[in-house]
């Protein structure tokens, strides 16, 4: 990105990089963003802003496309959701946490098996985040997250059986046809049967949360106060209708919710 003085801003963290230096470049408008990870690079810019302005972070920019708004929201959530599972393994194990529970009044069982069966925690929420990654980061079900690259391999094909003389310089049309190309390339957009495995994946990675502040409170509390995750998910969730209000048990900003009794299926 160059500023208006002619500098170039460099958008990665550079090797020796110290930690408290990491992603600290300007903020870039979203219609200036221009490739297949514009979104996510908008969320996390607004992230890094201020994690705790969870409305500002959760409200969707004017045209933007409803299903890649959650998707991308979901698969940040599994990313930095990460985070909370390594603290975790200090006092999560399979010894000291035997079942994936959240209060006393819930079992639930891991879907990373071919019949859903208890787990022990730390090895639910590792199984429930990598199956969360390998479905959000399915060509089957999101083909358009990376772009097709076959325009670009039929120019290449096309281009390469023209001799060397007979190169010119590219006409106007030309030009607009590449610049067509490209935007086809950037342009993402997901199939309605594809959002709606979005709330199956929120339901098994809100056990992760449940999980932490039941079991290993001073660990949640901490990484809360960090992240303001589980505030931002439950008000992601809730806003999007992605989960039913009953299954939200972990309290947010005061207001309890009432759990039903019973054992969850996956």
């Amino acid at each position: 990105m160059k500023m208006a003085d002619g500098t170039t801003i460099v958008r990665r963290n550079r090797p020796g990089t110290k930690a408290k230096d990491f992603c600290r470049w300007p903020d870039e408008p979203l219609e200036e963003m221009d490739s297949t990870l514009a979104v996510q690079q908008y969320i996390q810019q607004l992230i890094k802003r201020d994690p705790s302005n969870v409305e500002l972070i959760l409200t969707m920019p004017e045209a933007q496309d409803e299903g890649v708004w959650k998707y991308e929201h979901l698969r940040q959530f599994c990313m930095e959701l990460n985070g909370l599972a390594v603290r975790l393994q200090k006092q999560c194990s399979p010894s000291t946490c035997t079942q994936m529970t959240a209060t006393d009044q819930w079992i639930f069982l891991c879907a990373a098996h071919k019949t859903p069966k208890e787990c022990p925690a730390i090895d639910y929420t590792r199984h429930t985040l990598d199956g969360a990654a390998c479905l959000l980061n399915s060509n089957k079900y999101f083909p358009s997250r990376n772009g097709s690259k076959e325009p670009c391999k039929e120019q290449c094909k096309n281009d390469s059986n023209q001799p060397n003389e007979s190169f010119q310089l590219p006409t106007i049309s030309n030009i607009i046809g590449s610049v067509s190309t490209v935007l086809r390339l950037i342009a993402v957009s997901i199939k309605e049967s594809s959002v709606t495995k979005l709330g199956s994946v929120c339901r098994r990675v809100y056990r992760i949360f449940s999980h932490a502040y039941f079991h290993h409170r001073r660990i949640f509390d901490e990484f809360e106060a960090e992240t303001y995750l589980c505030h931002r998910f439950t008000h992601f969730v809730t806003k999007y209708n992605l989960m039913s209000k009953e299954n939200l048990i972990v309290p947010i900003n005061e207001e309890e919710n009432n759990a039903t009794p019973g054992e969850s299926e996956a």
